[in-house]
């Protein structure tokens, strides 16, 4: 196989991690909100076997061993599923490890970024186990989430060719800006982690007003307190009103800074550029915040059903992905610069 092939065969092979990726983030939000999270009270295994199938025969044991965790068949399988498909992605970031260190000779293979998504999906492991044995504390429900979601980007990141130079990767501060995109995008999505974690998307059940009033009462201070006491079951949340309150206000209002400035930042990269591709970057990230939007106030709207949470998450990802997609378009690279 010639050296060029294993790259684009690295690049797919990326792009399927990816798509893993998203699996595992949307299906983790999916588990969340079916309060599935501690379907399997231990880790890696459930109740100490592999399927949740094998703990039907195995009842008593499994009663004996979590007197206050009954199994519940349902629940323990979407958890599992979601190990399932979290360890095959696990194996394909092994893969590109390899991959890079065999196509070392190419100068444009990547040969850092794999390692760094490898140190980054075993910490991951390590925030999966975590989450389970400290009963869905916030603070590591949402780290959890951030490391999903990097993992993801990079993959994707790694994914995509370089671009060569164009009349926009000459503006520095478009550039810049997309970055600047791409860090709201982030600090909205911690967000959207710490109202899922604390249970708070609830606590506003109308939009535009929350609670019939556009002044609700408010606790910003237990709201955003990162510290909680462990050994605490955090399933279906433990803060008071006021304290979910602030929580989903605080999602809200960011979500409108980070729609204008994305919308904006599409408008100003669609008149500054002459390239085609770079344009319909922008298009797909100024449609995807759009789409989130009406998505999000819908499952406001509608009694917050499952599958219309479901998608606000996936739309998330679809976000962050059109995001990464226009900054890798502006990027300056050539053939002699590579991503390493």
């Amino acid at each position: 196989m010639l050296i060029a092939d294993r790259l684009r065969l690295f690049r797919r092979l990326a792009r399927a991690g990816a798509a893993l990726a998203a699996i595992v983030v949307v299906v983790g939000a999916w588990v969340r909100l079916t309060q599935a999270g501690l379907g399997c009270p231990d880790w890696p295994g459930c109740y100490g076997h592999i399927t949740p199938a094998a703990v039907l025969d195995r009842m008593a044991d499994a009663t004996a061993a979590f007197p206050s965790r009954p199994f519940e068949y349902q629940k323990a399988l979407h958890e599992m599923v979601h190990r399932y498909i979290a360890t095959a992605l696990g194996l394909v970031i092994i893969a590109l490890a390899w991959f890079s260190v065999w196509n070392r000779r190419q100068p444009n293979q990547p040969r850092y970024l794999p390692w760094a998504i490898l140190v980054l999906v075993c910490a991951q492991g390590a925030l999966g186990a975590f989450t389970v044995t400290l009963l869905l504390k916030p603070i590591i429900v949402t780290m959890h989430l951030i490391g999903g979601l990097t993992t993801l980007s990079l993959l994707y990141w790694l994914s995509l060719a370089p671009e060569p130079r164009t009349d926009l990767t000459q503006r520095c501060f478009l550039r810049y800006a997309v970055v600047a995109a791409i860090g709201l995008l982030i600090l909205q999505i911690v967000l959207g982690g710490w109202t899922s974690a604390n249970y708070a998307a609830v606590a506003c059940p109308d939009f535009p007003t929350c609670q019939g009033s556009f002044a609700a009462p408010t606790d910003f201070a237990n709201g955003f307190a990162l510290h909680h006491t462990t050994g605490i079951d955090y399933e279906g949340g433990v803060l008071t009103v006021p304290a979910r309150t602030a929580i989903h206000y605080t999602h809200r209002i960011a979500a409108v800074v980070v729609a204008a400035y994305v919308v904006l930042l599409s408008l100003l990269v669609w008149r500054s550029s002459s390239t085609q591709r770079v344009k319909h970057a922008a298009l797909a990230m100024a449609a995807a915040v759009v789409l989130q939007w009406l998505i999000g106030v819908n499952f406001i709207w509608q009694g917050f059903p499952l599958s219309l949470g479901t998608a606000h998450n996936a739309g998330a990802v679809l976000l962050l992905l059109c995001t990464v997609t226009l900054l890798r378009r502006v990027w300056p690279t050539t053939q002699a610069i590579a991503a390493r």
